[in-house]
């Protein structure tokens, strides 16, 4: 009875206060508490009080109607900072790729610790200090590799095709992520530099590869932002800056309430008026269509491919005390010319974002030299290039794989990865990688059958080929061997070998 009368007593006194709490007026602060207070102390399945509030906190900020307000931890922001935008972190200077139940080293940056180290790109990690780490996630690895410069950590890999397992020691620095990977020469004049990130040296990173471009002889440049979904927004506005005028702008931010804030270029290169073509098309975002947008309103540039993602609102980041920080959309972006960056995404959750004269038929702005740009969210090339579609026997190859397509590249890559070491120069696809290719494709039971497999030849070679010369002859090489195949920057190439300035350049497609 003594057991009963303990749990029945807190039940009949709830039963009993709950006609009065309902009939009683309660403010919003009171309901919540009383809400919190309930769950944290009844609910049969509650969790710590520490949880329940940072849940409560992020379901609040999921309640704005802001598709990109977040409440981010610091291991989030730690984690952002690193993966997304590319700043400065301390670790080995490698990315990672979970490969069935093995880790693979995917790239390892030039001169980071990793390389120092002796580890190349398609090594196995085994083993990091004393963790055996086959089978983990590809984010635990990573946290075990992550540590305060100058620390060592113990790294046990496999390299292909040797069996025995080797182990050296990496001495952890801090990393920086080049925001151009690579640069290249196109015939005698034409530098090509694609920008994969927007991080915090990203203008000191494309203003040196313009500056040994032009060493080489380069006098006409490619700037390539496709897929490049944006970052740092200093990077950006410095980096268009270096394409303009002191004192030209670059972009503005209008907040509600508020003057816009004008950002101009302040370091410019000695460019003069050497033609520069951009490429894009819809993975091109935020940082990347300031700076498309830019230069095309001062007429610096030709953008080339197909309209951009229309990204074009502000999110200001506040630190919280603990090291935790909340960002919520607080203004847009617009171009030069007055176009908004910011395009409607169908049904997102950002309609009321949108300029109320981008519904419908695109407004027209027009440009320093007054050439008409098209407005209405996201920057529209004047020169438009779409992708060759998909082969009739690569789209059946695709409807084959299904939703197992991860597997089959990661197939493709353990087959480059096993030819790797015999590629020291040219190549061409062998059969018996093909052969070796459809044996694991087999073995994991994969959709394809050898007539679907052998009728895509074309684009299993394209693969093959993009991976092997990626591990063994670096990303530079790979994009180059691949470059006959790229229809945008094929016209960029184009159009550029018959224009000597700009103005020459952007002649060549005439207005709008």
């Amino acid at each position: 009875m003594i057991r009963r009368t303990r749990f029945a007593l807190p039940l009949l006194a709830l039963l009993a206060a709950a006609p009065l709490t309902a009939q009683s007026p309660s403010t919003p602060r009171a309901l919540f508490g009383q809400v919190l207070g309930m769950i944290a102390e009844t609910a049969v399945d509650s969790l710590p009080l520490d949880s329940l509030y940072e849940r409560a906190a992020r379901g609040l900020v999921a309640q704005l109607n802001d598709p990109y307000a977040a409440l981010l931890s610091p291991k989030e922001i730690a984690d952002f900072q690193r993966n997304s935008i590319g700043n400065r972190y301390a670790g080995i200077g490698a990315q990672i790729r979970s490969q069935g139940q093995h880790v693979t080293l995917f790239r390892v940056y030039s001169d980071a610790p990793a390389a120092r180290a002796g580890l190349r790109q398609g090594d196995r990690i085994l083993r990091v200090d004393t963790v055996d780490v086959s089978g983990l996630p590809v984010t635990k690895v990573t946290s075990y590799l992550l540590g305060p410069p100058g620390t060592d950590v113990r790294v046990t890999y496999q390299r292909n095709p040797e069996l025995t397992p080797h182990t050296t020691v990496v001495h952890r620095g801090e990393i920086r992520i080049p925001a151009v990977p690579f640069t290249l020469m196109f015939g005698d004049h034409v530098g090509y530099i694609p920008i994969q990130r927007f991080n915090q040296t990203a203008a000191l990173d494309v203003a040196a590869a313009v500056a040994q471009l032009t060493r080489d002889g380069a006098s006409r440049y490619v700037l390539d932002l496709r897929g490049n979904p944006g970052g740092d927004l200093d990077a950006a506005t410095a980096m268009a800056g270096l394409f303009l005028k002191p004192g030209q702008e670059v972009a503005r931010v209008k907040h509600r309430g508020i003057d816009p804030v004008f950002y101009n270029a302040e370091q410019t290169m000695p460019l003069g008026d050497a033609p520069i073509a951009v490429l894009v098309d819809g993975g091109s975002a935020s940082a990347s269509e300031i700076v498309a947008g830019s230069l095309q309103d001062h007429d610096r540039a030709l953008i080339i491919g197909t309209r951009t993602f229309g990204k074009g609102l502000v999110q200001t980041q506040r630190v919280l005390p603990g090291g935790w920080a909340l960002r919520l959309t607080t203004g847009k972006w617009y171009t030069p010319s007055g176009r908004s960056i910011q395009a409607d995404h169908g049904g997102l959750g950002d309609e009321r974002f949108i300029e109320a004269d981008s519904v419908g038929a695109r407004p027209i702005f027009h440009s320093d030299a007054g050439r008409e740009v098209i407005g209405g969210g996201g920057v529209t090339p004047e020169h438009i290039v779409r992708p060759d579609s998909a082969a009739p026997a690569e789209q059946e190859l695709a409807r084959a794989l299904g939703n197992r397509q991860i597997e089959f590249q990661d197939a493709v890559y353990e087959v480059a990865r096993e030819v790797q070491p015999t590629i020291h120069g040219a190549f061409t696809v062998q059969p018996a990688w093909r052969d070796s290719l459809f044996a694991r494709i087999e073995r994991a039971k994969l959709p394809v059958t050898r007539a679907q497999f052998d009728a895509a030849e074309d684009v299993v070679n394209r693969l093959l080929d993009s991976q092997v010369s990626g591990l063994a002859l670096g990303d530079g090489e790979a994009f180059r061997r691949q470059a006959g195949r790229d229809r945008a920057l094929g016209a960029a190439l184009q159009l550029l070998d018959g224009a000597t300035n700009q103005h020459q350049l952007l002649a060549t497609v005439g207005k709008g």
